[in-house]
């Protein structure tokens, strides 16, 4: 009896049109309440963080330094939780796929930053990998100086700098007052740093590279004008705010940075780090579980490496290594050597894309030496093109230490951060016309540096990496992330020293003893950071062996290719439900042919 009144129920209900699909008027409806909430949100992004709309290309806000006040933090956190609030609501059901998956990562993104903001990351701003003093001379690298304007709304940034100092400061007084602060050993380096600046005469400072040459189309007297009014702002304004960092950073907050390199010993340590490996892995993956990965991929590269070395006459790593520093065939003799190379390599590769993508970037990729001001503790990296195309991505290469590296990682490194690594990545996102720019722009660390560390592997696969000097850079690149793995966790989850990281890398590495300081140092600013790239590598290599098995010689390395690339950065649950579907249309397809 009760069965047949559900019965009558639901015939009622169903004539009623309950079950019926919503009316299209209402799914246009919130098709466009959520696009017109992520141009808001987007342009709320680009209005508060001018050198964040600066590196997109975005000009509006050029004449402004971001403002890192407290009453800023507050209120960008109060309106990340209204926007959550708004987004939360819109019902997505109906939407075309990639529209649906726009609220998932935006809330997702948005829910990472309000709980990461127990941990007050901002009162614990500077490293010597990157902060206010590292990152402010950035700017000439990453504006393009075509007009007047851009002249002038530079000179106006270089005006505030002193008030963007002074706020830093503040937050790092907080953060002494709270016990969040970093290593002390790394805080004597950015000291080293910004002291470096502070004592340049203006027209020596990195500051003054714009008023070198100027465009023709500026004429004499603006030339003129904008050079003085320049290397006043620098004389008045920038070196003053240098002075009265470093004075404060030597003799403050150095003095108390903290002894253990590990964040466990910061209050909440464990919880932060915790949140950290998440953020950067986008996984459930524990500190413990990442470790012991680690470990076994260490084992398995070792192998592999000493495979070469014995190819090449040697029986084990240590004497191969040895070496190294003294054959001519892996060492230049300028740094103009360096930056010839990379281009080569980048170029051979361009030439290789077509064969292993469908889909290929229009913007141009640009190979240019790392600022001296920064070079000791920078590393070989991509930097963004603007996404309108007025100014070029490039690779900004270290080519400080020529007279005693090697070239070992120069191939490997180019198809890392040019192509097929993080420029075609990069590049086609911000290319793809589907997306809202919230996610051209998307970054998640597992993801694209994942990418990049699997893309090195392609120069293999498409003949490349003959000279088995350049192969074994390869490996040793891609040995360096996987102890990555057990180092970084070593610091912050097991409790190691620093000594244990650098015997750690001793035993398992051949790389040379800065590069062992240099990427010590990084695990202990950056916890986390680097985990991202062999877990995500290692999943993206993953869903490529699953999609062969599945496809078998239906499987097209392109198209497989594009799918990863074409709904730009994603988390790797996000990737992985991606490929798997994929892989059943593709099935289905091939079902449905009769193949």
């Amino acid at each position: 009896m009760r069965f047949l009144v559900l019965l009558a129920l639901l015939a009622l209900l169903l004539c009623l049109n309950v079950f019926a699909a919503p009316p299209q008027s209402d799914l246009d409806a919130r098709r466009k309440s959520l696009n017109d909430l992520l141009a808001e949100r987007w342009e709320y992004t680009l209005r508060t963080s001018p050198l964040f709309a600066s590196a997109i290309g975005d000009k509006r806000w050029n004449d402004k330094l971001d403002d890192f006040s407290q009453k800023a933090i507050d209120n960008d956190l109060e309106q990340s939780r209204k926007f959550l609030v708004r987004f939360a609501v819109i019902d997505t059901t109906g939407f075309p796929e990639q529209e649906a998956l726009n609220k998932t990562l935006m809330v997702r993104d948005l829910h990472m930053a309000l709980d990461g903001a127990r941990f007050k990351s901002w009162e614990m701003p500077v490293s010597q990998f990157g902060g206010v003093h590292i990152d402010l001379p950035q700017l000439v690298s990453i504006l393009s100086f075509q007009s007047v304007k851009d002249y002038d709304d530079y000179i106006s940034r270089m005006k505030q700098m002193p008030r963007y100092f002074d706020e830093n400061v503040i937050q790092m007084r907080k953060g002494m007052a709270e016990g969040l602060m970093p290593p002390r050993i790394l805080l004597e380096k950015v000291v080293e740093q910004a002291n470096g600046i502070a004592t340049k005469t203006p027209d020596a400072s990195p500051f003054a590279q714009p008023f070198d040459k100027f465009p023709d189309s500026i004429s004499a007297a603006d030339q003129k004008r904008l050079r003085e009014q320049g290397l006043a702002a620098i004389r008045d304004s920038v070196i003053p705010a240098y002075v009265k960092f470093t004075t404060f950073v030597r003799e403050e907050y150095a003095p108390k940075g903290r002894a253990e390199p590990g964040v466990w010993s910061l209050p909440n340590g464990p919880e932060y780090y915790a949140f950290r490996v998440k953020e950067s892995t986008t996984t459930n993956l524990s500190p413990e579980e990442i470790h012991q990965i680690g470990l076994a991929q260490v084992k398995e590269i070792e192998v592999r490496m000493v495979q070469v070395a014995n190819q090449l006459g040697y029986k084990e790593l240590k004497s191969f290594s040895a070496s190294l520093q003294t054959n001519p065939k892996v060492h230049v003799h300028s740094r103009q050597e360096i930056l010839d190379l990379y281009q080569k390599y980048i170029d051979q590769m361009y030439l290789k894309l077509p064969s292993m993508f469908g889909r290929l970037p229009k913007a141009k990729l640009q190979v240019l030496p790392i600022e001296e001001f920064r070079e000791k503790e920078a590393s070989t990296s991509y930097v963004q093109g603007a996404q309108d195309g007025s100014r070029p991505a490039h690779i900004m290469v270290n080519t400080s230490n020529f007279e005693k590296g090697t070239t070992v990682d120069f191939e490997t490194t180019a198809y890392h951060e040019g192509v097929p690594g993080h420029h075609l990545q990069i590049a086609i996102a911000q290319e793809l016309p589907q997306l809202p720019p919230f996610r051209q722009n998307e970054y998640y660390t597992a993801y694209t540096e994942g990418w990049a560390l699997y893309s090195e592997r392609l120069g293999k696969e498409v003949g490349f990496f003959q000279d088995p000097y350049s192969y074994y850079g390869h490996l040793q690149d891609d040995m360096l992330r996987a102890i990555r793995l057990v180092v970084d966790t070593g610091f912050h989850h097991k409790h190691w020293t620093r000594q244990q990281v650098v015997d750690f890398f001793h035993d398992h590495s051949a790389i040379d003893e800065a590069e062992v300081q240099s990427e010590t140092d990084r695990y202990m600013a950056w916890p986390a950071q680097a985990l991202g790239y062999k877990i995500g590598q290692l999943e993206i290599l993953k869903l490529r062996q699953y999609a062969k098995d599945q496809l078998g010689n239906k499987f097209n390395l392109s198209n497989f290719h594009d799918e990863v690339l074409g709904a730009g950065a994603l988390p790797l649950d996000v990737l992985s439900t991606r490929v798997h579907e994929w892989v059943a249309t593709q099935k289905a397809t091939a079902s449905a042919s009769g193949s």
